[in-house]
């Protein structure tokens, strides 16, 4: 687990963290000795929904509070209830003449608490009812006999779906009715890669590599089971969906699936999940819920929906709306309206404020491109080698440029943003199955291998160094097509030397790098310079291997080594990755000769 924090402690965090969301929508008010986020303009003549709970899980719930959703939220400390008295403050903050409704997650402190203010709240007449959520399936039925379910993210949906119906004026019974047949036909498991780590603790319990725990709760509680060693993406996927969705599990098959039912998914970053894994987590997902269990959500919510601080960990909901709707006295075309309701709340940021009104298959979002125009090459203007040679050559380049991945990648790990290495290796290897399986090699044209390369930078190699070698690739084929007529008066020295010097000479134009910059182009320059003034490919190759040494005792002059691993010249830093790249390259090709 990570224990890096901004904050060193928890003293103070909580209220500070409160100012700050509330910061983000200014028509809300913060009663901060009672850690109380209210809706001042929430109205007396719909029912007031509460929700709150221990902190360390925003955006809920104060992130949660504001039109259409929530009327206030109460905040206790970290994976700790609020007291009574604080609820009690957030019922006030928010008078109703229609009543009040608590919202809460099945844990035993938030229960009593709650509890306890509902009773206070009606013993002064004021009609007041309290909902506890609970949808986490890893909780069996026989262990969780007595306290039900523990809540996970799944509440989140329930939320959303009261606070909807609420602003259209239903009644607290009614509101009540429908959270209760919400809740029911919920199913949620969560998976941690590691636990989370709260600030000024010093915490125990760390998963060991190579292990995920599923099952666990939001406050590091244990799971259902540890699996190692960890499974694949997709194998984790397809437990997660089994315990969900396998009705004949006397222990988990909570809700009945009907075929044709409309479902809504919800996934829950726990905090600690890059951006990046959680889509593809969400289309992995989606994948199997169709191939394995035919389910096609009709809205799905994917994002930070309530966090566990720091936690590498996600959860999964699974929401049957058409089971709601049998369940209740609203329809699914109901539910999924108030799905659809529009908010000022960290729910539209969070969950996205999908338009579904012209609702498409999944599959028509995904687009092909329009097939690829074949690139004409005129065989008078080619410059021709013998096929064997031209074979060898290149696979000597791949093959060391392949070998050298792991110190390209480390260097530019060092000195800029760690690409470059994987980037001409992916290039190597799309090289190496053209010549494998389009035979690009068979007739000795130079040109059709230019072509080749072209469209694999083009299509697989981005970064800087992808872009300048697509410029310097499509300038080097224009100019040996040009200068291929010379190969049979001055030779085919003279037609690389000339054409490398058009080449740079176009690159010049979308980089300013000289030599001494520390770039690619301090192998370039050097190796296109020696090639016209000595027409020797060996003088080529010895000043390219020079020019890409020299790199590692210049300052980086452009690009982000300057500002990402800038060294003093002088000082010998690790070689340019883009400049020793090609030099690996170049002299790859001289050691086939």
């Amino acid at each position: 687990m990570s224990d890096r924090h901004l904050f060193s402690s928890l003293e103070g965090l909580v209220p500070k963290a409160l100012r700050g969301i509330v910061a983000s929508n200014p028509r809300l008010n913060l009663d901060e000795t009672n850690r109380v986020v209210f809706d001042p303009e929430s109205p007396r003549s719909t029912v007031s929904i509460i929700s709150g709970g221990g902190s360390g899980h925003e955006p809920a719930w104060s992130g949660y509070v504001g039109k259409n959703m929530l009327a206030a939220s109460v905040a206790g400390d970290v994976f700790a209830s609020p007291s009574t008295k604080q609820i009690l403050a957030g019922v006030d903050a928010v008078p109703s003449d229609k009543g009040t409704l608590l919202v809460i997650t099945n844990y035993t402190g938030d229960c009593l608490h709650f509890g306890l203010a509902a009773e206070k709240t009606k013993a002064k007449g004021k009609a007041c009812r309290m909902l506890i959520c609970g949808d986490d399936v890893s909780i069996g039925k026989k262990g969780g006999s007595l306290v039900g379910r523990r809540g996970l993210a799944g509440q989140i949906g329930v939320l959303k779906i009261l606070g909807a119906a609420a602003a259209q004026g239903a009644s607290l019974d009614e509101l009540f009715d429908l959270g209760t047949a919400v809740n029911g036909q919920i199913v949620s498991i969560a998976a941690t890669l590691d636990h989370c780590h709260v600030p000024g603790r010093t915490e125990h319990g760390a998963l060991n590599e190579g292990v995920v725990e599923i099952g666990t709760g939001p406050h590091n509680e244990p799971g259902y089971r540890k699996l190692s060693p960890a499974p694949s993406a997709e194998g984790l996927v397809k437990q997660i969906l089994t315990y969900c969705l396998d009705e004949t599990d006397p222990e988990r098959g909570y809700v009945k699936f009907n075929r044709g039912d409309e479902t809504a998914l919800l996934v829950s970053n726990f905090g600690g999940m890059s951006n990046l894994e959680l889509g593809g987590l969400v289309d992995e997902l989606l994948q199997q819920l169709l191939a394995d269990w035919n389910v096609e959500p009709v809205r799905v919510y994917a994002g930070c929906l309530e966090t566990s601080l720091n936690a590498p960990a996600f959860s999964v909901s699974v929401i049957n709306i058409s089971g709601i709707a049998r369940n209740s006295s609203y329809s699914a075309e109901q539910i999924k309206e108030f799905f659809d309701v529009r908010t000022d709340t960290a729910w539209e940021a969070v969950a996205g404020a999908q338009n579904y009104t012209q609702r498409r298959k999944r599959a028509e979002q995904f687009v092909q491109p329009p097939p690829e125009e074949k690139k004409v090459m005129d065989s008078s203007k080619d410059l021709k080698i013998d096929p064997t040679l031209l074979e060898k050559m290149l696979r000597g380049a791949c093959e060391a440029l392949i070998a050298a991945e792991p110190d390209l990648t480390k260097w530019d790990t060092v000195m800029g943003d760690g690409d470059c290495g994987l980037t001409l290796e992916t290039g190597a290897k799309a090289l190496l199955e053209a010549i494998d399986s389009k035979q690009i090699t068979s007739n000795g044209s130079v040109v059709e291998v230019l072509l080749e390369l072209e469209d694999i930078v083009e299509s697989k190699m981005g970064g800087t160094l992808g872009g300048i070698l697509g410029i310097f690739f499509v300038s080097l084929r224009t100019a040996v097509t040009e200068n291929s007529g010379l190969a049979s008066t001055e030779g085919p020295v003279s037609v690389w030397s000339r054409s490398l010097a058009y080449a740079l000479q176009h690159l010049e134009q979308y980089t300013p790098a000289k030599v001494g910059d520390r770039t690619v182009m301090d192998t370039l320059i050097p190796f296109a310079e020696a090639m016209q003034a000595k027409q020797s490919f060996q003088e080529g190759v010895a000043a390219a291997v020079q020019g890409s040494e020299a790199t590692k005792t210049l300052k980086p002059r452009l690009g982000r080594a300057t500002y990402v691993g800038a060294g003093a010249e002088g000082k010998e830093l690790p070689p340019d990755p883009g400049a020793w790249g090609a030099m690996v390259a170049i002299r790859g090709l001289q050691t086939a000769m």
